[in-house]
């Protein structure tokens, strides 16, 4: 589960904004909340993550359960996502192209290479998963699918994001990051310097045992028609892919298949982003 101050990050990132309606805010707050590990949650919980008062929380889960946002535990005690969440998904999931066009591609060569691909997008300080594929002889994974939530800074994907940022916004995400991590970030924040060095030479991000200790993966950014920012990767069993294979042999691979989906959406690859050494971290 996101720490509550990472919460409070992006809360205060969108209040700084000066054009948010607090009571929605705080509402979207709750939902956020939710994670695969926290699919249940009561008022407790929800005052403690997003630091919230107790009556504005009863009165805000009121009012979500109300839209169909949020629906009682069938056992009682707490909280869980409405359909009204679901639809809103659907309707957004339909509506990018780009998951038409990548799905194939992804399934071939994940059936082609015997590993699993992701394709995301950033939903504050982390990447949410969009399309998933993965070989159906697959037998070690993490335990990823579609709505699943992945870390910018040590899993591959969100180093590939970072990569493809522009100077301002990605200073902006590591300043928010660093809040967000505390004492922690001092040894997060050279890895992520490192490995984004290693980016912009090499054109893809690695993660090696970092993100999921029996995983590696590769990934490469892609920006869609509008300028906007996802990143696909290619991971599997360490044993299967260790650095060598994943440079070698998926690298082209997972380049070829990127260059494909940007020319078919009207969207941009760039092998290797230009980037200034104070732009790292």
């Amino acid at each position: 589960m996101e720490p509550a101050q990472g919460r409070r990050v992006r809360q205060t990132e969108a209040a700084a904004k000066g054009d948010t309606v607090g009571a929605l805010d705080r509402g979207l707050g709750l939902l956020r909340c939710f994670t695969e590990q926290a699919p249940l949650l009561g008022y407790a919980e929800f005052e403690r993550l997003t630091g919230i008062p107790r009556p504005t929380v009863v009165r805000l889960v009121a009012t979500l359960v109300g839209q169909g946002m949020l629906r009682p535990a069938p056992s009682g005690g707490g909280f869980m996502l409405g359909a009204g969440v679901v639809a809103l998904a659907r309707v957004f999931l339909v509506g990018l192209d780009v998951r038409a066009v990548a799905r194939p591609l992804m399934q071939a060569l994940a059936n082609e290479c015997q590993g699993t691909i992701y394709l995301a997008i950033r939903e504050g300080l982390e990447l949410v998963l969009i399309e998933a594929c993965r070989a159906h002889s697959v037998l070690l994974a993490p335990r990823l699918d579609v709505g699943s939530r992945v870390p910018l800074t040590h899993s591959a994907l969100g180093r590939a994001y970072l990569l493809a940022c522009d100077d301002v916004q990605r200073a902006q995400l590591l300043d928010s990051l660093a809040l967000a991590r505390g004492d922690d970030w001092s040894r997060q924040g050279r890895d992520l310097s490192t490995a984004l060095e290693a980016g912009r030479r090499q054109g893809y991000c690695l993660s090696i045992g970092e993100f999921h200790r029996d995983i590696n993966s590769i990934a490469m950014p892609l920006r869609d028609a509008h300028g906007d920012v996802m990143a696909i990767n290619f991971g599997g069993a360490a044993y299967d892919f260790p650095a060598e294979r994943l440079e070698r042999d998926i690298a082209p691979r997972l380049r070829d298949l990127i260059q494909q989906v940007a020319g078919e959406i009207g969207g941009t690859f760039e092998a290797r982003p230009a980037l200034t050494q104070e732009a790292l971290v």
